[in-house]
């Protein structure tokens, strides 16, 4: 077995003082989630010079907040999108071959209360198969009342007619986005958080570049670069009309964004290695019920939603929604008392021409990439699962647009990233966070001062540290949202350990870390919408 790198330094002077050096990159992109990350990494790994900067921490926006599901997505194969099922099956498979301390196949079973349900499900979820062909994770079995009841305890009994068993993946989305950044790091990327830009740099009317600052200090820093490529999100907008503006001409925007809500509660409530999924609830939305690092989320909602808040509220209807139709599959009724963590996510759904910005549930899941007459190439839709096939559909654009010299694909087909083991993974993903989240990283916390001393199950002081000194933490908020999840799954055990992580951030960084910030932060995660 072949040794782990030795993690590189994240110190931000030397970071920004790379940032400060007068050059022309090949690439540089705006936005550090997954479709930049994305980008970042792929582009790197074929060989480009890649600068990328984030206003604020990787996968703080929509990266961090998915499902947590690796899929090619069952109800768009009900919706006839066999095109993106197919793409997403083979992408799943590739997901979890290059990161599987951070990505694992999950069995779901789908309850039946009506005698249709098992056979017309079943067939459905055996077309899924078929497509997914060798990229398959498991064979879908059909089953009985007893077999459903044994891998799921705790569902409705009553009326229970059988079951649909399929397979299909999840993962921890900030940690994998942690470690696509890391991995473009080691393939000589700068990647910079807490760095917005400002504006792009236009010359004969063409990008050129663009303007940023660091949050920390408002220093001003110029990028020149051949190609920039906007992979903000559900943001992206926002850039494409500054760049119209440059050019004397409008943009119509093409991001329709949507709101999920996602509700935590302990495991008690489905004391399963399975998820459980139910394919049409009262409204005609997917129900998950999925277990995760010890807990157990359910969701989610699809709601439209206008404005672009980085930290935006769930709806009463849409918390009222998941309760109310969790109890509906629960033997025990979970209420607003018992949930650990509550969390939205903005997802960004490519417009159609004809949309009035009305139910976004009917709105195609796939990418669009795009470059203006300027060459500002902006990517946004798709969705995690298929990040790597979206890095590569942007770096053709690059080509063909000619901003960019064409190297061949497939770079990250077989990449794997920081921490992948290279031999069996032991420990699931609906397990309780602990060294082993960190894959063959994990000897290196041991050289880490406080290794032994636990601020609480899963987390030691070693972590912390660890995470300000390689893993681009700045912040509370960013070692208890993303290196550890404790946010997302348990906001009051989240808040009581914030003053000591400050403290050991502080001592490591110098820096403010953002105690009555994240304070402020945990108290709405932990507040259901009355």
């Amino acid at each position: 077995m072949t040794s782990p790198n030795t993690p590189l330094p994240t110190d931000r002077a030397r970071l920004l003082a790379q940032l400060a050096e007068p050059r022309q990159y090949d690439l540089a992109v705006i936005g550090g989630g997954a479709t930049g990350l994305g980008v970042a990494l792929d582009a790197a790994a074929r060989g480009f010079s890649v600068v990328l900067v984030e206003s604020h921490d990787f996968a703080k926006g929509t990266s961090s907040r998915a499902t947590k599901l690796v899929h090619g997505g069952v109800r768009y194969l009900a919706q006839g999108n066999i095109s993106l099922v197919r793409e997403a099956l083979h992408e799943r498979t590739t997901l979890l071959g290059n990161a599987p301390h951070l990505a694992q196949p999950l069995p779901f079973v789908m309850p039946s209360y009506r005698f249709w349900e098992t056979p017309f499900y079943g067939l459905g979820l055996k077309a899924y198969d078929l497509l997914a062909g060798r990229a398959g994770l498991g064979t879908t079995e059909f089953l009985g009342r007893e077999g459903t009841l044994r891998l799921l305890p705790t569902v409705r009994r009553d009326g229970l007619q059988g079951g649909v068993k399929y397979w299909d993946g999840q993962f921890d989305d900030a940690r994998l986005a942690l470690a696509l950044a890391r991995t473009a790091a080691l393939r000589g990327a700068l990647l910079v958080n807490y760095c917005p830009a400002r504006e792009l740099i236009h010359e004969n009317g063409k990008v050129v570049g663009l303007r940023c600052e660091d949050t920390e200090t408002g220093t001003p820093y110029t990028i020149r670069a051949r190609c920039v490529v906007n992979a903000t999100g559900v943001w992206v907008d926002g850039l494409r009309s500054q760049d119209a503006e440059a050019l004397g001409r409008p943009a119509r925007p093409i991001v329709a964004p949507s709101q999920g809500v996602h509700i935590v509660v302990d495991r008690e409530f489905l004391p399963s290695d399975h998820a459980m999924m139910v394919p049409k609830t009262a409204d005609g939305r997917v129900l998950f019920a999925v277990p995760w690092l010890g807990k157990v989320i359910l969701g989610t909602t699809d709601s439209p939603r206008q404005d672009l808040e980085r930290e935006p509220r769930p709806f009463k209807e849409e918390a009222d929604f998941i309760l109310s139709e969790s109890a509906r599959y629960l033997t025990r009724a979970p209420s607003a008392a018992d949930v650990r963590s509550i969390w939205v996510g903005l997802r960004p759904l490519v417009r159609p021409p004809d949309d009035e910005g009305g139910n976004t549930k009917s709105i195609s899941r796939e990418h669009t990439v795009l470059a203006s007459p300027s060459g500002l190439v902006t990517v946004t839709g798709g969705k995690w699962t298929t990040y790597r096939a979206m890095a590569e559909d942007v770096l053709q654009k690059c080509f063909d647009a000619g901003l960019l010299p064409a190297r061949a694909g497939g770079a990250t087909q077989r990449l794997p990233v920081v921490g992948a083991p290279n031999g069996p993974v032991r420990h699931g993903m609906d397990e309780a966070q602990g060294p082993h989240s960190y894959g063959s990283e994990a000897v290196f916390l041991d050289n880490v001062p406080g290794a032994q001393h636990w601020l609480a199950p899963g987390l030691s002081e070693a972590m912390v540290r660890f995470a300000a000194r390689h893993e681009y933490a700045r912040t509370v908020e960013d070692m208890l949202a993303r290196r550890s999840r404790m946010l997302f799954l348990d906001a009051a055990q989240a808040l009581r350990l914030a003053p000591q992580v400050a403290a050991i951030l502080q001592e490591e960084l110098g820096t403010d870390p953002g105690l009555a910030a994240f304070e402020a932060l945990a108290a709405q995660y932990h507040t259901v919408p009355a």
